[in-house]
């Protein structure tokens, strides 16, 4: 690459993640008809979804980690390449529990090599106000990418079936490791240090600032990403409580616009704390995040309209203080420990990913899928996110 724009930079690291995350979603947007076809409970269904994030958590500590001393370009080509040969796998082998747990546990370990270390690019690009916005940016682009996995898995089985939109999801992870490959440049390495990786750890678990950031962080993700794995199940149920002819868009078109708008939600969420304050604002989007999403398990019989659009405002809460949370996190990094940084941060927001669709799936098994059984499921959800301002009250004012 001849330029080093941070402006065109970012934009390329942008569409590599969005479409290195084309496989993110196939699975939960296409539970109802896994669930049917293969017989899976809601716990099995839940071992399958956080198998994914599990994947992910386990691998990204030294994918991230090795960040610091090595080009994080390198990592987010084997990790596009592991997506797409796991995406084909899936299309032409899956079969049932056990083959779907270890393909999407190799699929998560895919989106370990791509998404924190593509953060480290952008991040080693720009500096002050620049990085916080184009961090924004990039954790942003996590939403057009997961939105546009579910919206293409909907479609493509409503004409082919599941297999295809996996094999689809192939290619759009083949475009990524394209974009890697031609278009984004090689991250810093800090060639200095000699300790090994498990030092470098300590020195950001000894941070104060940038554990309470990470703790806010898992507070986040256990509410996000059990939506995003259980969103498509609900609306489906809904839908089965709603009258012949009642106004019914897809779920999975329902839960590509709940996850776009995740978009300005987190750049507006990040916009705002710069303006007010990080903590202010990540402490308030929370609150009102777990008490939405509280009341949204409870509204399943209500008419699908009012469902689906407290489903688009949740869309907005959860997603608001993603940005802010890790622009804070890069922010307060220990000096040369930024790839370690991420890597903490993304273990422990993602080990809390890994929990929360589970717990979610046994939570619903308990209650047998019942109008209570929602209810309690969404309670268990946003209970998470009531952990984030307590963690976040650690740190001294912003």
């Amino acid at each position: 690459m001849r330029s080093t724009s941070p402006y065109r930079l970012t934009l390329f690291v942008c569409l590599a993640e969005i479409f290195g995350l084309a496989s993110i979603a196939v699975f939960p947007a296409l539970l109802p008809t896994f669930m049917t076809e293969w017989r899976l409970s809601h716990t099995e269904a839940g071992w399958i979804s956080a198998a994914y994030y599990a994947g992910y958590m386990i691998l990204v500590p030294v994918l991230a980690g090795i960040t610091d001393r090595m080009d994080a370009r390198k990592i987010m080509g084997l990790g596009a390449f592991l997506g797409a040969l796991t995406a084909i796998v899936f299309a032409l082998s899956a079969h049932g529990f056990w083959s779907a747990l270890i393909l999407r546990f190799l699929a998560g370990i895919s989106l370990a090599g791509i998404y924190m270390p593509g953060l480290k690019v952008v991040s080693d690009h720009t500096e002050g106000t620049l990085q916080s916005r184009f961090i924004s940016f990039y954790t942003a682009s996590f939403s057009i990418g997961a939105s546009l996995s579910y919206l293409l898995a909907g479609e493509i089985n409503t004409m082919a079936g599941w297999r295809w939109s996996f094999a689809a999801s192939a290619v759009g992870t083949a475009v990524a490791l394209f974009i890697v490959r031609l278009y984004v440049p090689a991250a810093k390495i800090c060639t200095s240090k000699r300790q090994a990786l498990l030092a470098d750890f300590k020195v950001v678990f000894s941070s104060r600032p940038a554990m309470s950031y990470v703790l806010g962080y898992a507070a986040h993700m256990w509410e996000l990403f059990s939506l995003r794995s259980w969103l498509v199940a609900f609306l489906a149920f809904s839908i089965q409580l709603q009258p012949a002819g009642a106004f019914t868009w897809s779920p999975t078109q329902i839960a590509f616009l709940v996850n776009l708008i995740g978009l300005p939600a987190s750049i507006g969420g990040n916009e705002l704390s710069r303006k007010f304050g990080r903590r202010k604002v990540v402490t308030t989007v929370m609150i009102g995040s777990a008490a939405l999403g509280s009341v949204l398990g409870f509204t399943a019989p209500l008419p699908y309209f009012t469902v689906a659009v407290l489903a688009l405002l949740y869309g907005i809460t959860v997603t608001g203080d993603s940005a802010s949370l890790t622009a804070g996190v890069v922010a307060v990094a220990p000096a040369g420990f930024r790839g370690a940084t991420l890597a903490v941060h993304s273990t422990i927001g993602f080990g809390a990913a890994f929990l929360g669709p589970l717990t979610v799936g046994v939570v619903l098994d308990f209650f047998q899928d019942s109008q209570l059984a929602w209810a309690m499921g969404f309670l268990t959800m946003a209970a998470g996110s009531l952990l984030g301002p307590l963690f976040l009250s650690r740190l001294k004012s912003e």
